[in-house]
């Protein structure tokens, strides 16, 4: 049985009081937002897959109503209440989102003949049930075209619970996506994707029991649903900002903004609706410039650029809703509040720079920085999914890399090699632990995880080094007002407690796999060679690709896998003919994956043995709170 979690200490109970004091939530315009123009909510709202099995219930948050618990952050609670708040919503005649439903929304306008989405949540299931509710109350019109925004997996994921891969072959649907949007849709799902997914599982407390000391939201939404995870490739490129479309009788006008929330990201603008569709760019909070799961650091200077640019733009606008939360009208508002989330991203990126010139490192201006009141204040602008700590941290990172001119930091020892030494250093794992459990019971909770921490890898077995640990870490995720830091608190407690629970949802699914270009596949089994094993392997493939005409030369030496499209001399240890659908079989490796795609194999086939005998596969169960 799980372990039953304790409750907040006093020094937990005193900060939450204190936020109650000094946040103004008398302030209820963003709770009047957030129902405003309800068309229906789905009763019940469990989801279920083919086999049954519940992939999404917003019903479970039913437990956040009245005044916050002690063991959550009153501001926190908020957010969550109001990401909680679930339907279909009418944002401006004939525009509409269904809410609550995934961690992110779906946007459907309604054209001449049918509807286009934008955005389809993260999977087939969340998808299918949104249009369905949609259907219910606004009849049943075919979906004319979908159009993502950008290439994070919980805007394309869903897609096939709106259309099938034969509606968009036909030309029956059309697709939009900004540019770079496959490249990078894939490749980050794929070369980075069981570490991604797998830290995901403690981002986003998909496994975490609802409740006051549980999960209680993300801060971008609640969480991520469990279903299968889908991938249509768009079938129209938009690449330039004041690009307009006319889909089924709508105008919109494209914003391009690579490198900002998502390397590959555009703004949508509805003229004829005077309705924005700021994607991921602007929402209710202070968004992630590196996030907890892992990424590749975003810009804020360009970030908050196009932010200035979408307000220069788009004067007439009365309305802006988004890929997540709820949306804001009236003019003065909707620009205030995008001028506000440009302020936020500009001001974090100045500060910082400002003060790493002046020789103050990530964590320390993480400690320095303040934002001005009226950032500070703006419930738009709080931390509940990025937060103020790891954003700056993420810019020094961005301009400085994980050195901090220190030393003593070049090349210190790994963390269990550490921890080893500092358990030597207090005279045993059991002084550390009883240093640790000291400072838990003053409230000093962020040296008592260091030094459990070190407790812990110096000996992961030790049973009480273990328990102050986890009794550490829920105390922090209590007290914490960022989503995804509660959630990585308490899943790192209950896997401490209880065992790993792994991964619950996988983006890295066949549909992406099956969408990677051959150079991207070619680059995601090189990623998988176990160099040291392969050190004195040496083979080489041809793989020829019969709808393209295109030919490969594969070359393994050196514990490298290699690749070219040049011509080569000589022939190869074995060939490979395929086409591109049937390729990712190769990933498997084994004869009868091959056989079962149609890929005919020439020469010696022992050679593509040689090569999966030394791939190494990702561990989607890897051990993060233990060494």
């Amino acid at each position: 049985m799980p372990t039953t979690p304790k409750p907040a200490t006093p020094t937990i109970v005193a900060q939450q009081q204190e936020i109650l004091n000094t946040l103004p939530f008398s302030d209820r315009q963003d709770f009047e937002d957030a129902t405003r123009g309800l068309v229906a909510r789905r009763q019940p709202n469990a989801v279920t897959d083919a086999s049954g099995a519940v992939v999404w219930d917003n019903d479970t948050y039913a437990f956040l109503s009245g005044d916050a618990p002690d063991t959550v952050n009153p501001s926190l609670w908020r957010q969550s209440q109001l990401n909680a708040v679930e339907g279909l919503f009418e944002v401006v005649p004939g525009v509409y989102q269904v809410r609550g439903m995934d961690l992110s929304n779906t946007s459907i306008i309604e054209g001449d003949e049918g509807v286009i989405v934008i955005d389809t949540l993260l999977t087939k299931e969340t998808g299918e049930a949104a249009l369905a509710l949609y259907r219910e109350h606004r009849g049943d019109r075919p979906v004319k075209a979908i159009i993502y925004t950008h290439s994070h997996a919980d805007h394309f994921g869903g897609t096939k619970g709106f259309v099938t891969q034969e509606e968009v072959d036909s030309g029956a649907v059309k697709i939009f996506a900004p540019e770079g949007f496959v490249e990078h849709a894939v490749s980050e799902n794929v070369y980075a994707g069981v570490a991604m997914n797998r830290r995901a599982a403690y981002m986003y407390g998909a496994a975490l029991a609802r409740g006051p000391q549980g999960g209680v939201g993300a801060g971008l939404g609640q969480t991520i649903s469990t279903g299968e995870v889908t991938f249509v490739p768009p079938t129209h490129t938009i690449s330039t900002t004041g690009h307009e479309e006319v889909i089924d009788g709508v105008r919109f006008v494209f914003q391009m903004a690579p490198g900002t929330e998502a390397p590959s990201e555009m703004l949508i603008y509805l003229p004829d609706h005077q309705a924005l569709c700021s994607a991921e760019d602007a929402t209710h909070t202070l968004h992630n410039l590196l996030t907890l799961r892992g990424a590749v650091v975003r810009d804020p200077h360009a970030w908050s650029k196009y932010l200035t640019e979408t307000v220069d733009l788009f004067g007439d606008v009365e309305v802006v809703f988004a890929s997540h939360h709820w949306p804001t009208w009236g003019h003065d508002r909707v620009v205030k509040f995008l001028q506000d989330q440009r302020d936020i991203y500009a001001y974090l990126h100045d500060q910082t720079l400002r003060l790493l010139n002046k020789g103050l490192t990530g964590p320390e201006i993480a400690e320095e920085i303040t934002l001005p009141p009226a950032l500070e204040n703006a419930w738009n602008t709080r931390g509940y999914y990025g937060s103020v700590s790891h954003n700056v941290r993420a810019i020094y990172q961005r301009y400085l890399g994980f050195f901090d001119g220190n030393p003593a930091h070049l090349w210190e020892h790994t963390p269990v090699e550490r921890a080893k030494r500092y358990a030597k250093l207090a005279g045993g794992v059991d002084a550390l632990v009883s240093t640790a459990r000291d400072a838990f019971d003053a409230g000093d909770f962020r040296w008592a995880a260091e030094v459990a921490n070190h407790a812990v890898f110096a000996q992961p077995d030790h049973v009480a080094a273990r328990e102050v640990l986890a009794d550490t870490y829920e105390q922090l995720g209590y007290g914490s007002e960022n989503g995804t830091w509660r959630d990585f608190y308490l899943a790192g407690a209950m896997e401490l407690r209880d065992g790993q629970f792994g991964t619950p949802t996988e983006t890295n699914a066949p549909d992406v796999v099956a969408n990677l270009s051959p150079e991207m596949l070619f680059d995601a089994i090189a990623i998988q060679v176990n160099g040291p094993k392969a050190w004195g392997e040496k083979l080489t493939i041809d793989v020829v690709l019969t709808d393209s005409g295109t030919r490969y030369r594969l070359r393994l030496a050196n514990g490298v896998l290699t690749y070219s499209a040049a011509a080569q001399q000589g022939d190869a240890d074995a060939t490979i003919t395929a086409t591109r659908a049937s390729l990712p079989a190769l990933a498997a490796g084994s004869p009868d994956a091959l056989a079962a795609a149609g890929i005919e194999v020439a020469g010696d086939p022992s050679a593509l043995g040689r090569l999966a005998a030394v791939l190494d596969p990702g561990d989607k169960n890897f051990a993060i709170v233990t060494p």
